[in-house]
């Protein structure tokens, strides 16, 4: 007569068998598949430009947003996701116009070919989904925004300059109209 735990001992260790050998299936099939050797060209050039420590001015002109105009410092750090195919930025500023800070996890979609930022702010509640594109010399992200019948437009226009500085500036436009500045940053790796 068989022990009363052996029974379960033996479903357990078949589960655990049948487990170990459907993984190892998906992994076989995965290596045959060929994946595109981490990290992708478009993150390694990324990488590149934005890995690394910075201190940042952001310069915002009279607004809705800011009446007054103003000028906020601050600093972020951008380091490499799992396997060098994300970019992970933290950033923190403050100032006249406020404090703010986030998150923002950048990614190439290959099957898409385009660069899409997951911006996570204090401001606001989920995250904001921009995609992006070379332009010439600049990285440009965009993302839409619908409330009603009122659409806004934001565009992100990031240069990296020679002397290893960096400019960005954000621009809106609402229902179509002409855009305007929100907000310049400049920003100078440590």
């Amino acid at each position: 007569m068989l022990h009363p735990a052996r029974p379960k001992i033996l479903s357990v260790l078949l589960a655990a068998a049948f487990l170990a050998a459907i993984l190892f299936a998906l992994k076989s099939a995965a290596q045959e598949q060929k994946p595109p050797s981490l990290p992708t060209p478009e993150m390694q050039k990324l990488s590149k430009l934005y890995v690394g420590t910075w201190t940042y001015t952001e310069t915002y002109p009279k607004s809705s947003m800011a009446p007054n105009g103003g000028e906020n410092t601050g600093v972020y750090t951008s380091e490499l996701g799992p396997g060098g195919n994300s970019i992970f930025n933290h950033f923190h500023s403050k100032g006249p116009v406020g404090e703010f800070d986030g998150t923002i996890v950048m990614t190439w979609e290959p099957k898409e070919k385009i660069y899409k930022a997951y911006v996570f702010g204090d401001s606001f509640p989920s995250a904001v989904v921009e995609t992006g594109q070379w332009e010439d010399d600049a990285l440009v992200y965009r993302f839409e925004l619908h409330m009603g019948p009122t659409k806004i437009a934001l565009r992100n226009v990031t240069k990296f300059l020679p002397d290893g500085k960096l400019t960005s500036e954000e621009f809106s436009s609402v229902n179509d109209a002409p855009e305007k500045l929100i907000v310049h940053v400049a920003a100078t790796k440590k």
